[in-house]
């Protein structure tokens, strides 16, 4: 069995596309994956399923969602492997970060624009706020808070292909992948 990490996109936010915690936990158990964990509200899923078919679940993922909830959502999912591998290579250092600013990972889903077509679109405005595609990441390092950042908000512009979670939660789903790998 392989540990893997999912992101569900676009749920819970202003009481749209609601999915309690819970009831996804239950969802992905009735789909035969293990040890389902979720953390906070916005989507974040450790699981264990049959190692390599990383690539069809996401796929699986949303169609359950659909059925079992009524509407659907982008899933973006990598292997414990993976995430641990997004922290390593993360370009910025979270240790050096000021009051306001802060370090976002977002997951680009396989149909995401490549890193021209990114640039054009996420055109930061300004010498504050900087952006990395790296592989399948977008690391975002915001030197203002992400409501007041222009970078932030360009991130609209690629619509359903990418995910974003702040640095905080980028480091429990590990710690969480971790500890199901060592329990």
């Amino acid at each position: 069995m392989q540990i893997y990490i999912a992101l569900l996109r676009g749920i819970n936010v202003s009481g749209h596309n609601k999915i309690p915690m819970a009831e996804l936990r239950m969802m992905f158990q009735a789909m035969g994956h293990g040890r389902a964990q979720t953390y906070i509200q916005s989507g974040n899923v450790v699981f264990e399923a049959k190692a390599g078919e990383a690539a069809a679940l996401a796929g699986r993922i949303e169609d359950a969602i659909e059925s079992r909830f009524g509407f659907r959502v982008r899933v973006m999912v990598r292997t414990a492997e993976e995430w641990d591998a997004i922290i390593r290579d993360c370009p910025y250092d979270a240790a050096g970060l000021g009051e306001e600013e802060s370090i976002q990972m977002s997951l680009l889903a396989d149909d995401a624009p490549g890193p021209e077509e990114i640039a054009r679109k996420l055109d930061p405005g300004n010498e504050k706020d900087e952006y990395r595609v790296m592989g399948r990441e977008l690391y975002l390092l915001l030197r203002q808070r992400m409501s007041e950042s222009k970078l932030a908000d360009n991130l609209a512009k690629l619509r359903h292909t990418v995910t974003t979670r702040n640095w905080r939660t980028t480091l429990k789903l590990a710690e969480m992948a971790r500890a199901m790998r060592e329990g």
